[in-house]
Order: structure tokens, then C-alpha cells, then sequence
């Protein structure tokens, strides 16, 4: 204000200073990435479908996690901790073998059925259809260790006498991964989580039996 008059100045066109681009919670963006795996598998999950449910462009998601194999296999390895581990918390913390094995089945009636999440076992349906034998390969290979686990548990009960010398390990582990991946499926099929224990309950009372090699 000038001798009591105000006095006005020309401003030039207002610019806006370049935000910074927006920044997303890497592990948050991966969780729903792990869910969209889960839920349609490996082959009906697209970039475009990962890149709305994980609130990412495709360039930010190939800048954090690279493509989409790459981001699969991590998804993988965070369902595993976070979602699949209850099979070699079992075997570790069981007394014997056959109690980690019941464990096993009852924790899968539960995990399998759990609202909120998709239904089933990621590792053993994610790569169904699957065109990608990189993708199926690493998939049955874990569905492979999971087996070699319990089969080294019953051998570890073989060795200090608590299950008999004659029991077949290796056919008593393959039993178990059958009903395992068989409990998955059904609860795809939208078995229970009651129609899934009881298969425990039966299934635990044949592998009670035991298999002996034959000769």
C-alpha cells in the first residue's frame, strides 16, 4: 500500500511443482499380490489384474518386484512363511511322527478354511493349467521337499524303535501328501472346515496301521 492506495502487482501463471510419484507399501502391495495368486492361480492371473488389486502401475510393479515370475515366486516364499508353515512347525515340534502328522491335517482343516482368505494351499494349486513348466516345476517341487520332510520324520521314529523297522516311510509320507493335497482341493470344492477334520480323523486311523514293505 502506497500513500494509502494499494497497489497491485502482476503475477506470472502459477506453477505447480512436480509431486513426487506415489509411493506404495512394498510389503502391503505384495500380500494382495500373494492373495491374487492364491485365490486364481499363476496362468489366470495377469499384470493388469496384479497391478489393480496391488494399487501399482506396471512400471512401479516391474521396478519393485520385476516381472511377473519373478514376483510370483516371491509370493510364493511369503505364503510359505506366512500362511504355510504350519507343516514344519509340526515335524519340529511333535514328539513323534504321527502326532506331526495329525497335527498336519487338523492345522490344514483350519488354514485350508479360513474365512477371508482363498480357500486351499497355494503351492499345490497355483500351478494348475499352468503354460509355464519353470512355474510348475518350482511348485511340485516344494510339494516334493514337503513329502521327503515327513517321510524323514517317520525315519527318525524307525530309528529310535517308536515305529517298527518295517514300516515303508517313503509310502506312509506319500500317503500323507495325498491326503494333504487331497484336503486342499476339497476345500476348493467348498468342503468344511468340520468335513475336512473328520477326513483327518479317518485318515489319522489308517495311517495308524502303518505300512509294512512287502517280502
Amino acid at each position: 500500500m502506497v500513500n494509502g492506495e494499494e497497489t497491485k502487482t502482476q503475477a506470472g501463471p502459477v506453477i505447480k511443482p512436480r509431486g513426487r510419484p506415489r509411493s506404495f507399501d512394498r510389503a502391503t502391495a505384495l500380500e494382495k499380490a500373494v492373495m491374487a495368486f492364491w485365490e486364481h492361480g499363476y496362468e489366470a492371473t495377469s499384470v493388469s489384474d496384479l497391478t489393480r488389486v496391488m494399487g501399482i502401475g506396471a512400471p512401479s510393479l516391474y521396478a519393485a518386484f520385476g516381472d511377473k515370475r519373478t514376483l510370483f515366486a516371491e509370493a510364493v516364499d511369503a505364503y510359505a512363511t506366512r500362511y504355510g508353515s504350519f507343516g514344519e512347525r509340526a515335524l519340529v515340534e511333535e514328539p513323534t511322527a504321527r502326532a506331526a502328522v495329525a497335527r498336519i491335517l487338523r492345522e490344514a482343516a483350519v488354514a485350508y478354511t479360513l474365512p477371508g482368505r482363498p480357500r486351499g494351499c497355494l503351492v499345490r494349486h497355483a500351478a494348475a493349467n499352468c503354460a509355464s513348466p519353470e512355474v510348475t516345476e518350482s511348485l511340485r517341487a516344494r510339494r516334493v521337499a514337503d513329502i521327503a520332510a515327513v517321510e524323514s520324520r517317520i525315519g527318525q521314529d524307525v530309528a529310535v524303535g517308536e515305529l517298527p523297522a518295517d514300516v515303508d516311510a517313503a509310502a506312509l509320507a506319500r500317503y500323507t501328501g495325498a491326503v494333504v493335497q487331497g484336503m486342499s482341493q476339497q476345500a476348493r470344492d467348498g468342503a468344511s472346515r468340520e468335513e475336512l477334520e473328520a477326513v483327518a480323523e479317518i485318515a489319522m486311523a489308517i495311517w495308524s496301521r502303518g505300512w509294512t514293505r512287502a517280502g
